[in-house]
């Protein structure tokens, strides 16, 4: 008898009918708890074609959002930043702008630029993840080795500032937890200048690689299908889809750096294939790096003064609910904050980017041969912890 348990792969044989070959249905993943993402794809197969592809989540399932009721609103955020670990500072902000929000809290202008540009460093890590993994032909591209030098690099000038490497937990209501240390603005206009570097060779190596050549109108995402299932963020825009909640719905000081004449702009491209994706991630990180130069020379123009407000000690919302979205690296994260007046929420209610990208998987992945579907999941820019929660 097949295993059956749902850590073995799932493998069901049918014959074919009138000679045209076998359909196969099988189960890839999910994989050992100790891979960083447990995806379970169950793909149907008429020879080499996936036919029909289920996405299956929910392996990583812990239960954030009801976590986030028990907890009160200065513990969330050490929750709040590990469903997406690549993206630890942007996952917190979308609960600390809410709850200010519902406080009518106004923060210290240093506060604000400086969440803006630890905000823009944290979406540079995650897309060089991405650009990193991307399965080049012959595995002898310096696109790996020059990604992981450049993350190197920006992860030493966050660990410097706020003591963690993966979950910062810097943000606190009220600002951020502590002053930006001598010297660390000009180590950042040092790091980005070598983060370009390695950008361009990145660059030149990904777009000149065979596979991505190959990989030309592979896993198209329509942009009608992308706006029907939620899909935002690189994904959406690489399919023509001009949306971007730092100019859209501005928050932080994203009003400044997207207006008229500033650094900010919204990358996008119009076939929606995998090279479109990757580009659209390349440009993305090159924009990234300007927003962090011109939060360099605003933070350089502020007096000095305070980085936080003083709370109380128990720090109640006032009853009320209310939706914030910020723009993460892999798109739309939204908080629906409920509360009754309480130390902790009553309702918290977390809206991944993930969880839309992956729903698209079953309607893209179909049509395609099995050998295309690496760099078409690796083109997608997903966690699954973010699709979990």
């Amino acid at each position: 008898m097949p295993d059956r348990s749902p850590a073995a792969s799932e493998l069901t044989l049918g014959v074919g009918g009138g000679g045209q070959g076998v359909d196969l249905v099988l189960g890839l993943g999910p994989h050992h708890p100790s891979a960083h993402g447990m995806l379970r794809l169950r793909v149907s197969l008429r020879d080499d074609v996936i036919e029909r592809a289920e996405p299956v989540v929910g392996y990583l399932h812990r239960g954030a959002e009801k976590l986030f009721e028990v907890r009160d609103y200065r513990q969330i955020t050490v929750l709040a930043n590990r469903h997406d670990w690549l993206s630890a500072f942007s996952s917190e902000l979308g609960v600390v702008l809410g709850v200010e929000a519902m406080l009518g809290m106004e923060l210290p202008e240093r506060a604000v630029w400086a969440r803006t540009l630890l905000a823009e460093l944290g979406r540079v890590l995650s897309h060089l993840v991405f650009l990193g993994a991307f399965p080049v032909e012959g595995g002898s591209s310096p696109v790996a080795a020059e990604a992981h030098a450049a993350r190197e690099g920006v992860q030493a000038v966050m660990e410097e500032l706020t003591g963690g490497r993966m979950h910062f937990m810097f943000n606190r209501v009220g600002g951020l937890k502590d002053d930006l240390p001598a010297g660390w603005l000009g180590r950042v206009d040092d790091t980005c200048a070598d983060v370009r570097r390695r950008l361009a060779v990145i660059s030149e190596a990904l777009l000149a690689d065979p596979a991505v050549d190959r990989a030309k109108g592979v896993g198209r995402l329509p942009p009608s299908l992308a706006l029907d299932l939620g899909v935002s963020g690189p994904a959406a825009r690489a399919s023509g889809i001009d949306m971007d909640l730092r100019r859209d719905a501005p928050y932080l000081a994203y009003g400044d750096l997207f207006s008229p004449g500033g650094p900010g702009r919204v990358i996008t491209r119009s076939a929606g294939d995998v090279p479109a994706r990757l580009e659209v991630l390349l440009e993305q990180s090159a924009v990234s790096l300007d927003l962090v130069d011109a939060c360099v020379e605003g933070m350089r123009s502020l007096p000095q003064g305070p980085i936080n407000q003083r709370l109380p000690k128990v720090l109640r919302v006032p009853e009320g609910d209310r939706y914030t979205a910020t723009e993460s690296p892999l798109g739309e994260n939204g908080y629906y904050l409920v509360s009754r007046g309480d130390k902790t929420p009553w309702r918290l209610k977390l809206r991944s980017a993930s969880f839309c990208t992956v729903s698209s998987l079953g309607f893209v992945v179909p049509g395609h041969r099995v050998e295309e579907l690496v760099p078409l999941l690796a083109s997608m820019c997903f966690m699954i912890g973010d699709a979990d929660r």
